[in-house]
């Protein structure tokens, strides 16, 4: 069996204020504070396209490889729940704002970090559109209850080509745009706040034949589980086939504690959604440095260009950087890319010590990743910080304390105590000990014991 899978991933662009509303955009604020007569839907409103959600989605386009549509458009999907009012979301389904380009991810091949390779995922295209609201349900009272808060919040949706064969292939391209949307400020994509959402198509079918029918695993928010996910799926797909049954056109919902996914509803086709123009919104135009006519105002329009020109390093840059400005491994460039605040930890470590960047990266992915790991923190909450542990590395580098003791230090330092290495090594006497003080530690033993020296003596 050979399974295909392609993503389609939401996520939400980091802007003050919502897509087509002034609303302001907040995490966890109280039920239906933010929400605006437009969210609302109430008769008479008017969408007014955000401009910082335009340059967002040029700017996330740009690094993934893509042509920049200079003229896209906006379409109404119709579906009807409680929490979208106006019975249709605002998308750009015939002409995205941007398509054709292409994100590289790396893996590792048995998990073994130094056997890495690096795949290819096509992006089909990336299209602006609006969130919907947040239904709450209450089985308790048997009740269901809207937040429209999220109601119209702008989202990036990012399509790939089902290029993918496994979760692992799909959790390291998520992670790589996560990181990408992050390094961009095009968006937060945390997870764990429903800023970058995932959708699975998950499909399996026989060497040289059709692709088979696919399901689709809906709003995954870990990337962990995407993996495993998508591998629940392939597995299912095929016991329900080699055992003479059928694969249903359906959504699916990854359930996490039972580690399976669950049948959801039957999948909605396009004719479903009645596509239709949006009558209130003109095409988006957009231009670059040849296009630009020379009587308009530059503060009017989104110059792709000058947006080309801003962007910052991605990370396949920065791992680039890392191996050739400090002599590391690629693999332990991934790792600290990877890791957010892991790059400026290891880094300020660098600077404030006279240890050579090579054994300081051992330290830093060895030590100090495996006991944040360990009680599951992030960089910024390390109880021992990068001065700490440069101090650390340059006693250790000046030969005043040995390995062994380091490590021993090091295990105090993250009790979090508050004392410095230098305390710690003399109050725990790790020290080592110099040629004159053994020696007279030998003479004081050979002092106290003349009998036994004596007896030594004469039997030699």
């Amino acid at each position: 069996w050979v399974p295909v899978v392609g993503l389609e991933i939401h996520a939400q662009i980091s802007s003050n204020s919502k897509l087509f509303s002034g609303s302001q955009v907040q995490f966890s604020a109280p039920p239906n504070s933010l929400v605006s007569f437009f969210d609302a839907s109430l008769p008479g409103t008017l969408p007014v396209l955000n401009r910082r959600c335009v340059e967002a989605a040029v700017m996330t386009g740009l690094a993934l490889n893509c042509s920049i549509n200079k003229k896209s458009l906006f379409d109404r999907k119709h579906y009807f729940y409680a929490d979208l009012p106006a019975g249709y979301q605002i998308t750009q389904q015939r002409v995205p704002i941007a398509v054709n380009g292409s994100l590289s991810y790396s893996l590792c091949i048995d998990n073994k970090m130094s056997q890495m390779v690096t795949k290819t995922v096509r992006i089909k295209q990336i299209q602006l559109e609006q969130d919907s609201g947040k239904s709450l349900h209450d089985d308790t009272r048997s009740q269901t209850l809207v937040d429209l808060n999220r109601a119209g919040v702008g989202l990036m949706e990012v399509v790939m080509e089902p290029d993918m064969c496994c979760g692992e292939e799909a959790a390291a391209a998520v992670r790589e745009l996560q990181l990408i949307l992050q390094t961009l400020g095009s968006s937060q994509a945390v997870m764990a706040e429903g800023q970058l959402r995932v959708d699975a198509n998950v499909s399996v079918h026989h060497p040289g034949e059709p692709y088979g029918v696919r399901t689709e695993v809906k709003n995954i928010n870990s990337i962990r589980f995407l993996a495993k996910a998508v591998d629940y799926e392939i597995q299912r797909q095929i016991e329900e086939l080699e055992n003479g049954g059928t694969i249903l056109n359906e959504t699916r919902a990854f359930d996490s504690k039972l580690g399976c996914t669950i049948p959801m509803r039957d999948k909605e086709g396009k004719q479903d959604y009645r596509f239709m123009p949006e009558p209130n919104l003109p095409p988006l135009i957009l231009y670059d440095a040849k296009s630009l006519p020379a009587n308009m105002n530059h503060q009017q329009v989104v110059n792709i260009d000058w947006i080309h020109e801003t962007l910052p390093d991605l990370p396949s840059v920065k791992r680039a950087k890392l191996v050739e400005q400090y002599g590391i491994l690629p693999e332990h460039s991934f790792t600290l890319v990877n890791e957010d605040g892991l790059t400026e930890f290891f880094e300020d470590v660098v600077k404030q010590t006279q240890m050579n960047p090579k054994k300081v990266i051992g330290w830093v992915l060895k030590d100090t990743l495996s006991y944040l790991k360990q009680r599951s923190l992030a960089v910024k909450d390390s109880p021992v910080s990068s001065f700490v542990l440069a101090d650390l590395l340059n006693l250790l580098e000046k030969k005043a304390i040995s390995s062994t003791a380091a490590k021993q230090v090091l295990a105090e330092l993250w009790k979090g105590e508050g004392k410095t290495p230098l305390e710690i090594v003399r109050e725990k006497k790790l020290e080592p000990i110099q040629e004159k003080e053994l020696e007279q530690i030998c003479q004081a033993v050979i002092d106290g014991h003349e009998d036994e020296v004596i007896m030594v003596v004469l039997g030699s």
